[in-house]
């Protein structure tokens, strides 16, 4: 059952482009309303619903209008517009007059609903200029626009802009579902190791990194650039990560905080009940085009076009298609979005926030609420545990247990620990939103309670930096001083001597939150300062080597050289190159791919290392029964391979000499690695098989491992050496280097049989 819902949580993934074909081919394809706003200021009509809905099975197009005039003895004509992708394969005339029996020729002065349905003549060839794919791409590119002019004068009366959409998205409930659940699996694994463990466990650690590849993901969306909508899309499903959840404009929690901004000086739009996508820049996705209005010289054409009389065509019956449910929007919510409006929506953070219900200006007050909650939480669960913790002290567990005790007397490390933890956390949404909030310069509150917010986060990592690097740094390396266990957040996942690779860690997140915030009138500066600030980082990560094993370098190098390469593809989605629309969207599924498979990579990674990929070799092979005696060593390690690697007060393992079985044995500095013996030196003479004597000692009885020679060995006399056993020596092995040899030494002239290993310890290293 596990593994089925590790599958499940795989596909989620992977279903992000990939739509099943037995569904689309059970839809017909059809291009519907989603949105619908004004392009130009009504005057003498209002119209309150548009719909229009077009089928390719048989090239017609439903439409439903709602509105009302409101001057005396206006005829229009109108004019039928489609944009896909920046391509206009619709662009027709229609005869008003001849609509409804004239009903229309005038304008009643009275609201009037109308809806029809036409089949386009062959003369409009939609089919051609649409291709099949327009049906099942995720979050279509395309828009109609009705222009209502008059006829005596050519003056606009209305303008009417209505997005389409096809039903699919790549802003999946399920995937956000998904990657919080790989988020919620990391958490457990890291409180479990945390608690069991030390403090240099390797769960708490990927706990990190996941979150920060999620993070990532989401700060790609804030950039100020002209994403094509399924990138915009997929970087919403990783929102949560940055503390934005989706939410109704009408909350009582957005609710609040508009009613907090204009109490305090605030004067910034709210948030629209009918989402960012009426809102958006027309030079944006997915609108596309290089004005909010129909240029002029389009409106002087409209005579040449082509004229569509609808009650010459035969009506058709429809009742058959399967209509989607469109976002009706009826009532006046029909927005008015010219090229001087104050609500338009620029790209980067206004676009991402409004797109999920959360106003520009209240972007940082629910940070800072989730924030806040973040630590009641977290503060909450360490009480909590330092209360069971305590009660179990008292009990007789704690005789049976001494762990117990151990763990209470460690805990105000291990809560420290936590708290940096969730700073780490919480830093860089903080830092982006507290930056940007400071350009908007909206609500004094605002302003106030996001330097309170900056000066608490700056107290707890920045002294935590400190501590942790100050011991690794190359001029403190003769003070022989030790971080402290509070700060292993910052110590646990890199070696000694290269903690301080923290520093750039450090400095790449406070440049991108910088960059993010008060260069957002400037994506392409964006762009470009995200892939310097990969190429530095990846660097450092070349020459620095600063992970304790090989696999973790190359793990964290293939998560860099994945950022960089996304920052690098983002560069073509800057306004300035105006790169047309279809290679944009390709560009944005290929970036949206690679940081799926990194989430994928980094989500098998975390299994592994707890320990299931042990487990399923242990039900593979039926339990113990035909394993190899490596397996069964590594089966018995603990599944936290940095506690392997450090001693078990979570210091680095140090040279030193151990006594065993007679023998001395010498290891050199080695901090990473377990020394795995090598089968020991047969005798240099001979062996003579002769009897032996009943009072003579023998080794026959003892354990041999299964990959050991076996050999008789001859007692040796009471008063003199056996010339065919080696004399009582003391033999050193000295390790130099991670995989050189360690002998053990055998006493054979002692009576009483020396205990050996089972089976030689093979390394164990996670990544």
């Amino acid at each position: 059952m596990f593994f089925s819902s590790v599958a499940r949580l795989r596909l989620a993934l992977v279903a992000l482009f990939l739509a099943s074909p037995s569904l689309v081919a059970a839809r017909d394809d059809v291009l519907f309303t989603s949105s619908v706003t004004y392009c130009a200021p009504p005057e003498s009509l209002l119209i309150q619903q548009f719909d229009i809905a077009y089928y390719a099975k048989n090239q017609s197009i439903v439409f439903n209008v709602s509105a009302a005039s409101v001057v005396p003895n206006t005829n229009v004509k109108a004019n039928l517009f489609l944009n896909v992708y920046g391509m206009q394969p619709i662009n027709i005339t229609l005869d008003i007059c001849h609509l409804f029996g004239g009903a229309l020729c005038p304008l009643p002065l009275y609201n009037f609903t109308g809806s029809d349905s036409i089949s386009l003549p062959k003369s409009v060839d939609v089919a051609s200029n649409i291709p099949n794919i327009a049906y099942s791409i995720p979050d279509l590119e395309a828009y109609a626009q009705l222009t209502l002019t008059d006829v005596k004068t050519g003056e606009v009366k209305a303008c009417v802009q209505s997005t389409l959409s096809n039903g699919w998205s790549t802003r999946q409930f399920a995937v956000q579902w998904a990657t919080a659940s790989i988020a919620l699996l990391a958490l457990a694994a890291a409180i479990f190791q945390s608690i069991f463990g030390d403090a240099s466990s390797l769960a708490p650690i990927r706990l990190i990194d996941i979150i920060s590849l999620f993070q990532s993901i989401a700060l790609s969306g804030l950039l100020a650039l002209n994403f094509p909508s399924l990138y915009r899309a997929f970087t919403i499903n990783f929102a949560w990560s940055l503390g934005l959840f989706s939410a109704s404009p009408s909350s009582s929690i957005q609710h609040s905080i508009n009613r907090m901004r204009h109490l305090t000086g605030g004067d910034l739009n709210n948030a629209s009940s009918d989402g960012a996508i009426s809102f958006v820049n027309r030079k944006l996705s997915p609108y596309n085009a290089a004005g909010f209005v129909v240029p002029q010289a389009l409106l002087e054409s409209v005579s040449a076009l082509p004229r569509i009389n609808l009650a010459e065509l035969p009506s058709q019956n429809l009742s058959a298609l399967s209509i989607p449910s469109p976002q009706v929007l009826v009532g006046g919510d029909v927005a008015t979005v010219t090229d001087d409006s104050s609500n338009v929506l620029q790209a980067g953070i206004p676009i991402y926030t409004n797109s999920i219900g959360i106003a520009t200006a209240n972007a940082f007050i629910t940070v800072f609420l989730m924030a806040l909650i973040l630590a009641a939480i977290v503060l909450g669960s360490l009480a909590l545990t330092y209360a069971i913790a305590w009660a179990l002290s008292w009990t007789t567990l704690s005789q049976r247990y001494p762990r117990i005790h151990a763990f209470r007397d460690r805990f105000p490390a291990f809560a420290k620990a936590w708290g940096l933890r969730a700073a780490m956390i919480a830093a860089l949404p903080v830092l982006v939103f507290t930056f940007y909030q400071w350009t908007l310069k909206d609500s004094w509150l605002s302003v106030l309670l996001s330097v309170i917010l900056l000066l608490v986060l700056m107290g707890i990592i920045l002294p935590a930096a400190f501590f942790a690097v100050r011991s690794s740094l190359p001029t403190a390396r003769g003070s022989h001083a030790k971080a402290p266990p509070s700060v292993a957040p910052f110590t646990a996942p890199y070696r000694e001597n290269r903690v301080y690779y923290v520093i750039p860690l450090l400095l790449v997140m406070l440049v991108k939150a910088l960059v993010t915030a008060f260069a957002h009138a400037h994506g392409i500066v964006q762009a470009v300062f995200f892939v310097v600030l990969e190429v530095l980082l990846l660097l450092c990560l070349i020459v620095l080597k600063p992970y304790p094993a090989r696999r973790t370098d190359i793990l964290m190098g293939y998560l860099c050289i994945t950022r960089m390469v996304c920052s690098g593809l983002m560069i073509a989605f800057a306004e300035t190159l105006a790169v047309h629309p279809i290679p944009r969207v390709a560009i944005g599924a290929i970036t949206a791919v690679i940081f799926s498979v990194a989430c994928v990579v980094l989500f098998l990674n975390l299994l592994v290392n707890m320990g299931l990929w042990r487990l399923f070799k242990y039900v593979v092979c039926c339990g113990r029964r035909g394993r190899r005696p490596g397996d069964t060593e590594l089966a018995s390690t603990p599944s936290d391979s940095s506690i392997a690697e450090k001693g078990g007060d979570g210091s680095r393992y140090s040279p030193e000499h151990e006594k065993k079985d007679g023998a001395t044995v010498t290891t050199t500095p080695s901090q990473y690695y377990h020394v795995r013996p090598e089968n020991p030196s047969p005798p240099s003479t001979s062996l003579s098989l002769t009897p032996m004597s009943a009072t003579s000692s023998t080794t026959l009885g003892e354990t041999l491992p299964r990959r050991w020679s076996f050999q008789y060995s001859a007692p040796p006399s009471a008063t003199t050496e056996s010339p065919h056993s080696p004399m009582q020596t003391q033999r050193t092995s000295v390790a130099s280097s991670p995989i050189s040899v360690q002998r053990h030494s055998r006493n054979i002239s002692s009576s009483v049989p020396t205990p050996l290993e089972e089976y030689p310890t093979y390394e164990h290293r996670a990544y």
